[in-house]
């Protein structure tokens, strides 16, 4: 039976149930953790370079390290099964017992860090410079503080929180999972302002997708738009918008579709799986977009400035529409988009 845990004064809400069964559910876990980590480096390995950095790539970055750590900690448990270490007594139960600590501390996280990463592009965005030391390590700072935070609090919480059997020793426990709803919220959230934005924009939309075309520039295969013809300062803030749009769900589309079935299936994934690098990625282009939109009138057309995300090229957005010239503009050169 499925028991519901609420946490009163914070935005924990967790579910667990018997997913991994006995007699050998550390087996599981092992190939699931081993599953996000080789993804995880696979994206960290493919993704773009940027000129600056932010909050979300550290965070990204300490994610997969944390994961290396977990993934190495839990196989070498799983290799030596039963041994002792600074006077405790480490089992196969042991494992669980990590997995479903760091699923308390992953699903804590979601809020904290969509909040933080907002925050640090809509200060950051319009700023020409790239990152120096002094950002980096405030950025270094952040992330770990958040870290020990959170993982301070975890341990503070009740024991039954967890929800192993009191008996570890016993051959019999079970390895319940926890789900938050901070992931299932924030997907709903975006995905409603996509929908508002795409229904607002919808005649942009169109008239900007038909003429698309994809062409071969510089080894790459990108999209070549037309320029946009001047208009009043309301319908080049629409033209704006409508742009944002394209780029991030152009990028982001089989993920987006992906995010609409979870929600509308209510499909439900162990907390310490949910928070992985294409989910933060994925809220990264979003905020990014939010900034850009929020402070379009303060932006510097620099390179800097639309180099910030490591998957999306948001180039597109502002050079052909604030082209002079719109002979130049018609150009491949001004007007392609990697995306």
């Amino acid at each position: 039976m499925a028991v519901m845990f609420w946490e009163n004064c914070s935005f924990l809400h967790f579910q667990y149930g018997p997913i991994f069964q006995p007699p050998e559910p550390s087996t599981a876990l092992l190939l699931i953790m081993l599953g996000k980590v080789l993804l995880s480096l696979f994206l960290l390995r493919i993704r773009r370079p940027t000129l600056r950095g932010s909050f979300m790539v550290h965070f990204c970055t300490s994610l997969v390290l944390l994961d290396l750590v977990l993934l190495g900690t839990m196989f070498f448990i799983f290799c030596f099964q039963d041994f002792m270490l600074l006077g405790i007594r480490f089992t196969t139960y042991h494992i669980c017992l990590l997995a479903q600590i760091m699923a308390l501390v992953y699903g804590l996280l979601h809020y904290p860090v969509a909040l933080m990463a907002g925050l640090d592009y809509y200060l950051t965005v319009t700023k020409t410079t790239s990152s120096n030391v002094c950002r980096r390590s405030l950025y270094t700072v952040a992330v770990v503080l958040t870290w020990i935070s959170v993982l301070c609090y975890v341990l503070t919480l009740p024991s039954n929180v967890v929800g192993l059997d009191k008996n570890p020793s016993s051959s019999g426990y079970q390895c319940p999972f926890y789900i938050s709803s901070q992931s299932y919220w924030l997907s709903l959230g975006m995905l409603s302002i996509i929908g508002m934005v795409f229904v607002l924009c919808w005649s942009e939309v169109r008239d900007m997708v038909q003429p698309m075309k994809l062409m071969l520039y510089k080894s790459e295969t990108v999209l070549f738009f037309p320029h946009v013809p001047e208009c009043s300062h309301r319908d080049c803030a629409k033209h704006f918008l409508t742009r944002l749009l394209v780029c991030f769900v152009g990028n982001w589309a089989p993920f987006v579709f992906l995010q609409m079935l979870i929600v509308l299936l209510e499909v439900q994934i162990p907390a310490y799986i949910e928070m992985n690098v294409p989910w933060l990625y994925f809220i990264n282009s979003f905020l990014i977009a939010a900034a850009y939109w929020t402070r379009r009138r303060q932006i510097e057309l620099t390179e800097e400035v639309w180099s910030v995300d490591p998957f999306v090229s948001w180039k597109f957005c502002f050079v052909p529409f604030h082209s002079q010239n719109a002979d130049e503009a018609q150009k491949p050169t001004g007007e392609i988009v990697i995306c």
